[in-house]
């Protein structure tokens, strides 16, 4: 059989149980702050923090919060500054081992087998169970990677408990066991960002191999910066109206709070109409961009009415 593949990074050894981090992508966590900035993405000093110690520890990073809060976002521009490659697993319910793991390929198996009628099983095993069969998934890729990698593993409260079992072995020592090859060890250490929006609670063997960082609603001054590097040519007054609307919006009873990227959306929206200032029946208007359910935009224009806007 094709022997496993099990390679160190320069002159660093792959330790079983603790990896060696590596050379350091970060010189300091305000090196992290500037750089995120830098590729339009506006951490604090929380993000910044965890960013940097993931990068030193060799740890993944669990990131918790609500939907659109940035998540996925922060593994995407982590990956914009570092110049790594972004691997992406999208997690949902019923991913097993095959789509985010490998597998191997049957059809291309089964015809080898009939072209090879004739060979003795043994050299026909050890030909159909070798690199040139296997189909890497995203867990798999991102382990055998030569080049710099961030791996995003999306939504991970998604899967089953089964599901989540697989991350366990990758996720500690950054290596993966396939019988019929052998245990296949990273041959560099990518920055894992695993994301969640809570939506089941996740097992505790699985929080112990990971950093913790919640990203919630920004506050205003930090929304408001937002929408100014996020959305070209807003003016600094529509871009402090859109966040202190969208601010009083969290604070009502809806079925879905608006998320960052909801914002963005609804600030390139008014952009595009060539609002300057918002009233209340333009908000009212274009709340659909903001807010997802009828009953929500109701609630939110009933209030918006009885609000003064503009200054």
């Amino acid at each position: 059989m094709t022997s496993p593949t099990n390679v160190t990074r320069e002159n660093d050894a792959i330790t079983t149980g603790f990896p060696v981090a590596g050379k350091p992508r970060f010189e300091s966590i305000e090196a992290v702050r500037q750089g995120l900035a830098s590729v339009d993405y506006l951490a604090d000093e929380g993000i910044a923090g965890v960013v940097y110690l993931a990068d030193r520890l060799a740890k993944p990073v669990l990131v918790e919060g609500p939907a659109g809060t940035g998540k996925t976002e922060l593994a995407k521009s982590v990956a914009r500054l570092t110049g790594s490659r972004l691997i992406r697993l999208q997690c949902y319910e019923g991913l097993d081992e095959s789509k985010a793991l490998y597998e191997w390929n049957y059809k291309k198996q089964l015809l080898r087998i009939q072209a090879g009628a004739d060979q003795a099983w043994q050299e026909l095993e050890e030909d159909i169970f070798s690199e040139e069969f296997l189909l890497a998934r995203p867990l798999l890729e991102a382990i055998r990677s030569p080049d710099p990698v961030v791996l995003l593993i999306d939504e991970v409260d998604r899967v089953e408990l089964e599901t989540e079992a697989l991350l366990l072995e990758i996720l500690s020592e950054y290596q993966v066991s396939i019988p019929e090859l052998g245990t296949v060890r990273a041959t560099q250490i990518p920055l894992v960002f695993l994301t969640s929006n809570n939506t089941r609670e996740l097992s505790e063997a699985l929080k112990r191999r990971c950093l913790y960082l919640h990203i919630d609603y920004p506050q205003l001054d930090r929304e408001r910066a937002i929408i100014e590097t996020r959305v070209p040519g807003i003016s600094e007054a529509l871009a402090d109206q859109v966040a202190r609307i969208v601010r009083s919006l969290r604070t009502l009873e809806l079925k879905k709070l608006p998320s960052v990227s909801e914002t963005l959306d609804w600030a390139r929206t008014l952009v595009v109409l060539g609002v300057e200032s918002i009233d209340a029946e333009r908000a009212s208007e274009t709340l659909n961009i903001l807010l997802k359910y009828q009953s929500d935009i109701n609630r939110a224009a009933k209030e918006l009415a009885g609000v003064e806007l503009t200054d």
